[in-house]
Parts: structure tokens; C-alpha cells; sequence
């Protein structure tokens, strides 16, 4: 096994963090959906991702990266108790990013922020906006380690934890570390769900 370091996630560490995140995303129902084309997709998810940490997450001190001899190998983007919500000066400095990311698409990207806002639970949690292991890497404890890391917090602060699987097949995972479907969020015009999970804490 690789040894894997887990640490907040730096300023420096964007640019790996957002190619990443942009390789574990590239095949993801809801981001396939939001942008249909297989180039476009993998030209502007990076830069996303680089924005929403950079103008968003990083503050917010919930971010950390899984590290190992070889960089990064993973990362997950939280939002702690009471700031899930972007700021009006944060989405206008994400917009360039969001426009490239959605192009020709912005209303389908808005449609599912609104949705997911409707059904994102009141109650002070931590909110895991964003996971994701380097396809490379995938299987090798990265991202294990990553959500252990901030649900030993959770459990700590005596604080629950919420996500929003975009994929089926990674409800068990989430089940397999406490976290429970409470609903499901269909898209519409056909489009595929998102499925809610909240995980009490331990």
C-alpha cells in the first residue's frame, strides 16, 4: 500500500487538485449531462474545479488532499456547518470558469443549483460538495482516507455530514461509511439523479 499523506488542501496545491478532480469527474452521469461534449468536457472541468476551490473552499478551511511520493492523488471540497452557500462576489468569480465549463448549457447548470439548493437540509452539518480520486489511483485507500479524515472530525464535533451522489454506483461506497439516502433529485427533460445522503454522527 502507498503511504498517503492527508493535509488541508494550500493554494499551491490547485493546480493538481483541479486536474484531478477534473479526470475523476470526466465520466460522471450529472457533469456528461450538464456538458455533452466528450472535448469540451475535458478541456473546462479543471478550471471548474481550480475556481471553485480558489474562490470558495479555500476559505472555508474544509478542503484537504490525499498526497503520496507521487502528488496529488485526491481530493475532497467541504463546506463547514452554516457556509454551504456561495456569496454573491464568489459566483461572480467563478463565472468565467462556470460559462467554459457550461457552455451552450448554463441553464441546465443553473436548474440543478437551484434543485439541489431546494433540498439542501437546514440543519448545521458539514456538506461534502466534492470527492474524487484520481482514475490512476482509484482503489488504492486515497479516497478512504480522505473521507475518514473529516467524518473522524465529524464524529468529534458530535456534527452530521450530507452529500449528494451524482453516481449510483457510489451509494454503497457512502453507505459503507454511515451516510443514508433520504430522497432522490430527479433532473428534468430526461435527465439523470441526484440521490441526497445524510449521515448521522457516530
Amino acid at each position: 500500500m502507498v503511504p498517503i499523506d492527508i493535509r488541508p488542501a494550500r493554494k499551491g496545491d490547485i493546480p493538481a487538485l483541479a486536474q484531478v478532480l477534473g479526470r475523476a469527474f470526466h465520466d460522471d452521469p450529472v457533469m456528461s449531462w450538464v456538458q455533452p461534449d466528450v472535448e469540451r468536457r475535458k478541456a473546462a472541468l479543471p478550471g471548474f474545479f481550480g475556481a471553485l476551490t480558489r474562490h470558495h473552499f479555500l476559505a472555508g478551511r474544509g478542503s484537504e488532499v490525499a498526497v503520496s511520493e507521487e502528488g496529488v492523488g485526491a481530493a475532497a471540497l467541504w463546506d463547514p456547518p452554516g457556509r454551504w452557500q456561495q456569496t454573491p462576489r464568489e459566483q461572480l468569480a467563478m463565472l468565467p470558469a462556470m460559462l467554459r465549463a457550461c457552455r451552450g448549457r448554463l441553464a441546465v447548470a443553473r436548474t440543478i443549483t437551484d434543485l439541489m439548493k431546494e433540498h439542501h437540509p437546514e440543519e448545521p452539518h458539514w456538506y461534502l460538495a466534492i470527492i474524487g480520486s484520481d482514475p490512476i489511483v482509484r482503489g488504492g485507500g486515497f479516497g478512504r482516507a480522505l473521507m475518514q479524515s473529516r467524518l473522524d472530525r465529524c464524529d468529534a464535533e458530535y456534527a452530521p455530514a450530507y452529500l449528494e451522489s451524482s453516481n449510483p454506483d457510489n451509494i454503497p461506497y457512502y453507505e459503507r461509511f454511515g451516510f443514508e439516502v433520504t430522497g432522490e433529485i430527479v433532473l428534468p427533460d430526461g435527465g439523470p439523479s441526484l440521490w441526497p445522503m445524510w449521515r448521522a454522527p457516530r
